[in-house]
């Protein structure tokens, strides 16, 4: 675009003029914080708190260094931008944009390791942040210890100066600290995983103790892992945001974050060294995460997935789009009401009804235009811990749950790889190559499927869910989504009159 000008720090002033940019001296940022991680949702949320806190002028002693694990893009991306970068807030209606520079310095892990080092073991890191998906912390979900024989952790273990995992680094960096009596810092996961801090703990004490027991007790009694809870929905950044950006705000980035207005961060306040004040930006201190936690996972998270898996054989590609189909807004509506928050506890601080409502707006915002190959993803590790946990709940409570098992039954049609008029499905998960083969091998029989103990748990055993999940699938393949969704929608209503 003519009037599109590159952004960096020596062009900040022309754009301020468009946008919101950062005020304070960049330059005076202290270290506080390593991040490791650094995609979209890092960038759009956490990232954002933090300039807040400078731009407020509450302080500067917790400047970011962002650390990418896997892939040198956002590297090649931000280092011309003196890693600033743009946020752009979407709602019906309104757009707004910011540049945010609470992270002046980027490194990429697998080609400068000891500079990773470097970060981690300075006496200003306070803390450590993470972002690396569940997949990243190689916690059993069943057990909830270590995975002591993976592959990459044994590598680790092999060669603790030269990592591969966010495990192995902050394990490496806290036995450094360790031997040069430099307190630890804490340690929080912003991964959206059951009792995160938890499998942090576990990730790390298992890890430490395979190096050498003392520093694993070392890491047990001295290092915090507190939970926290975080949400906005960042769908990944396209070329199309790209150009819109240069058009709308004359800002030319090479990698922008486009995002939802809201945004939420509660964490429990467990720090093993100064915290920072992150409440002056907005974040809710708690003693206990787990109920925030439970209702993000099970409503949002669930509900995300069952629309994404529903809305995918359907034939839409966006979430805006499938919630503007009544049937599956009907249903979504009445997954969440019906089937998940009776079985939730209270939420100190929340209206419940209220935030259901509210989650329903997110998901049909059509200024985020969210693509439910997203939220379809990994879908062997979201399934069990954001959806079958309500399942279970509701067979102990004997109450019934047929939207949820409908949700089941389409994860299963999912993954064979095609939509229910044949158009063909790209199915990502770590275990696509273990699944796609029982799903197409099994049909309309889930057994094949639901045999999967690591998945499904006792589930699978379960007759009568075995012959509901049977019975939606052969709908499914039948008659398609929505004589699937619309039996069971009227089902409940004929029962209700």
């Amino acid at each position: 675009m003519p009037n599109a000008r590159p952004l960096a720090a020596s062009t900040l002033h022309a754009h301020g003029a468009r946008v919101r940019v950062p005020t304070y001296d960049r330059r005076a940022l202290r270290p506080g914080v390593v991040h490791l991680g650094v995609g979209g949702f890092h960038r759009a949320h956490q990232a954002t708190y933090f300039d807040d806190l400078a731009q407020d002028g509450v302080t500067m002693d917790w400047g970011i260094v962002g650390v990418g694990m896997r892939r040198p893009h956002m590297q090649d991306a931000l280092a011309p931008q003196d890693c600033l970068y743009t946020v752009v807030e979407r709602d019906e209606g309104a757009s707004s944009a910011r540049v945010v520079g609470s992270m002046p310095r980027y490194l990429f892990g697998p080609a400068d390791p000891e500079a990773v080092f470097g970060a981690l073991t300075d006496s200003r890191t306070r803390v450590v942040m993470l972002t690396v998906t569940g997949d990243g912390y190689h916690v059993d979900a069943a057990t909830g210890e270590l995975d002591a024989d993976g592959e990459a952790i044994r590598a680790d273990l092999a060669n603790p100066s030269r990592p591969t995992t966010p495990i192995g680094y902050i394990v490496e960096a806290l036995a450094r600290r360790r031997a040069a009596g430099v307190p630890p810092f804490s340690v929080v996961s912003c991964d959206n995983i059951p009792k995160n801090g938890d499998v942090t703990r576990a990730a790390l004490v298992g890890f430490g103790t395979m190096r050498d027991e003392l520093l694993g007790r070392w890491i047990e009694t001295r290092v915090a892992c507190p939970s926290s809870m975080v949400d906005r929905i960042t769908p990944e950044t396209t070329a199309a945001d790209r150009a819109a950006i240069r058009r709308e705000f004359g800002v030319d980035d090479r990698w922008p974050v486009v995002t939802e207005p809201f945004r939420q961060w509660i964490l429990e306040d467990e720090f093993c060294d100064v915290r920072p004040p992150l409440e002056e930006a907005g974040v809710q201190f708690v003693s206990d995460v787990a109920p925030y936690q439970l209702m993000k996972t099970r409503l949002l998270n669930a509900s995300h997935s069952a629309l994404g898996y529903l809305g995918s054989l359907a034939g839409h590609v966006r979430t805006d789009d499938a919630m503007a189909d009544p049937l599956l807004e009907a249903y979504v509506t009445d997954l969440m009401a019906r089937e998940v928050a009776p079985l939730l506890p209270a939420t100190p601080g929340v209206d419940r009804d209220e935030y259901q409502s509210t989650l329903l707006q997110r998901f049909a915002n059509p200024m985020i235009g969210d693509p439910l190959a997203r939220l379809c993803g990994r879908g062997s590790t979201k399934m069990p811990a954001y959806l079958l946990p309500s399942i279970a709940d509701s067979q102990k409570r004997g109450r019934s749950h047929p939207l949820l098992t409908l949700a089941v039954a389409a994860w299963l049609r999912y993954l064979r790889g095609s939509d229910c008029a044949g158009q063909r499905i790209e199915v990502k998960d770590a275990l696509v190559d273990q699944l796609q083969p029982l799903a197409r091998a099994g049909g309309s029989d889930p057994r094949p499927l639901l045999a999967r103990r690591d998945l499904f748990g006792d589930l699978g055993q379960n007759a009568s869910f075995v012959a509901a999940v049977r019975r939606d699938l052969m709908t499914l393949d039948r008659d398609g989504v929505h004589a699937a969704v619309a039996g069971h929608l009227d089902a409940r209503a004929a029962r209700a009159a």
